[in-house]
């Protein structure tokens, strides 16, 4: 069961509940399943009783006893704690983590975006306007985002926009001034129009801590990073660190983690063997709950305006990835096996999410380096 299965899951539990009269709120569009927090337990949780309990007019952990009996004895599902307030912890059969790098993999650099009902891209259609009822931002009319004209707030912004883009919101930007023709030519900003500042109601103006230096120097991918990476409240590093090919430097690690995870699956194939998801081991969970993570994180950086969430889970996925990588492909006189595939297949799982997650950055990821 993929996260996107055992969302609906979730809430055709929710709609049987309302159905039976033990519940008097109305269903929401969608359903929102995570990696367990601290104190949570099992593959998968929930805060929908939360969600619902101030409407039903119950508290949170009398909503999650109603949904659980609907919950447990589901397809695929094989236990449901609930703990803390009201969280509805899943545990799943063991086929989740072949199901999730199945759905990584059919969705390619796109997974985590907003799909239609046909499950292609979403048309656009409004603003991110706080949480919607499915966790991501809602939506209204066309979201404006204005900002100085300053390098680092033109960057944040570009890529912020990318980032709504991805979560199905119509984005327009703005910048006080005209932006210097070497961010568009090098940085490669886009900028819809130079307009004075408006109203604090009519757009979402993005103020980070100005660049201390200039980063052109520094060339596209290793400029846009230095300027992304840290929070908007933090004063960016523009040095030479950001160029460095060494694992102390975080931009190298996430595009060596990519181009590992392709040169891997073109010596897989030179072996006569290709990517097949299966069970893994259970070394790869961290691997597999940063991958589950992601259409949170881009929704959450959708919602709070803050490509820096989406740089840091990058990260973090290469981070949990880079020490299987070497598993992978057998050893000496060893046969491609079923777990030589599976490995491979999450392997290029999470090469896919990075280069997903770069592309929204504005950076490239590379096969080679």
């Amino acid at each position: 069961m993929t996260p996107a299965e055992l969302s609906r899951t979730v809430l055709h539990a929710v709609r049987r509940a309302v159905d039976a009269g033990q519940l008097s709120v109305t269903p929401p569009e969608r359903v929102v399943v995570t990696p367990p927090g601290p104190g949570g337990c099992g593959d998968y949780a929930t805060n929908v009783a939360l969600q619902l309990a101030r409407p039903a007019g119950r508290t949170p952990l009398g909503v999650a006893e109603v949904l659980r009996p609907y919950l447990v004895g589901a397809d695929g599902i094989t236990d449901v704690v609930v703990t803390g307030p009201g969280f509805l912890n899943i545990s799943l059969y063991d086929t989740a983590p072949a199901a999730l790098v199945e759905e990584i993999l059919r969705r390619g650099t796109r997974y985590g975006h907003i799909e239609g009902p046909g499950g292609g891209p979403v048309e656009a259609t409004g603003e991110a306007t706080g949480d919607g009822p499915d966790g991501h931002p809602a939506r209204r009319d066309t979201v404006r985002l204005h900002c100085p004209d300053e390098v680092r707030a033109v960057v944040v912004m570009d890529a912020t926009a990318r980032i709504l883009r991805s979560q199905g919101v119509r984005v327009r930007t703005g910048c006080e001034g005209r932006p210097a023709p070497q961010w568009q030519d090098i940085l490669g900003v886009d900028v819809d129009a130079s307009e004075a500042a408006p109203a604090a109601s009519a757009a979402a103006v993005l103020r980070p801590v100005p660049a201390p230096a200039d980063p052109v120097p520094l060339g596209r991918d290793a400029a846009r990073w230095a300027l992304l990476h840290p929070a908007a409240h933090d004063l960016p590093r523009i040095g030479d660190e950001h160029l460095v090919q060494r694992e102390s430097n975080p931009l190298f690690r996430v595009r060596y983690a990519h181009a590992r995870s392709r040169a891997l699956l073109r010596n897989a194939s030179d072996l006569g063997f290709a990517p097949e998801p299966g069970a893994v081991t259970a070394d790869a969970q961290s691997l597999l709950a940063a991958l589950a993570d992601h259409p949170r994180v881009l929704a959450a950086a959708a919602r709070h305006r803050a490509p820096d969430r989406l740089a840091r889970h990058l990260v973090t996925v290469a981070d949990a990835a880079l020490p299987l990588l070497p598993t992978v492909l057998p050893r000496g006189a060893e046969k491609p096996s079923a777990a030589h595939r599976a490995r491979l297949a999450l392997a290029e799982a999470a090469g896919t999410v990075l280069a997903g997650g770069l592309s929204l950055l504005g950076i490239d990821a590379p096969d080679h380096l």
